[in-house]
């Protein structure tokens, strides 16, 4: 399907509702209201859902849509990862982790697009990192209820969690193989 430069389509009001939604969701995992948070974290998956769906098939697929669905992903996990670590639920070092592969990846991003080159192609394994996140930490705010609910939200949460950070990485490497193999003709 080819993308149009339309900037006022359904999917992307969804896209812009949902990231007006970040403050909103960084305020409450600060405050430590976690079910409101986690709420708002479905609404969000929700809405990432959605807004793709509705692109495809409503023939409305943008490159504005294409570049505000993956920033609102990170975006989302950034205000997550920095709340949870603020408040405890996970160490500064999974922060620093997930952190340095968005790093590793705008780098190799900002080589291709100087060479004319434009976004990676998505790969399963990065949707598949993405979607491990967005289930983990909405698992790790569910563990501060405590009991055995708590336990076991936190225990699957770790489990979604070390899981996405893998795929990420994963997903890290396919995307600079992607741009190495892009960039070789041009180096040569």
């Amino acid at each position: 399907m080819e993308e149009s430069h339309r900037i006022w389509t359904i999917p992307n009001v969804i896209s812009f509702l949902r990231l007006a939604l970040i403050p909103v969701f960084g305020y409450l995992i600060l405050a430590g209201h976690d079910v409101a948070a986690v709420l708002v974290l479905v609404v969000a998956g929700a809405t990432d859902w959605l807004d793709g769906a509705l692109a495809r098939r409503l023939g409305q697929v943008t490159v504005l849509g294409r570049v505000l669905d993956p920033i609102a992903d990170r975006l989302y996990i950034l205000v997550t990862l920095i709340g949870l670590a603020v408040r405890d639920f996970i160490p500064w070092w999974l922060l620093a982790v997930i952190l340095a592969r968005e790093l590793v990846i705008v780098v190799a991003q900002t080589f291709l697009k100087a060479h004319g080159f434009g976004y990676f192609q998505v790969h399963i394994a990065g949707k598949a990192a993405t979607f491990a996140l967005m289930y983990a930490f909405p698992l790790l705010l569910l563990g501060s209820l405590g009991g055995t609910f708590g336990y076991v939200a936190t225990v699957t949460g770790w489990a979604f969690a070390l899981w996405g950070v893998g795929l990420y990485w994963i997903a890290a490497g396919i995307y600079v193989g992607q741009a190495v193999r892009a960039l070789r003709p041009v180096a040569a």
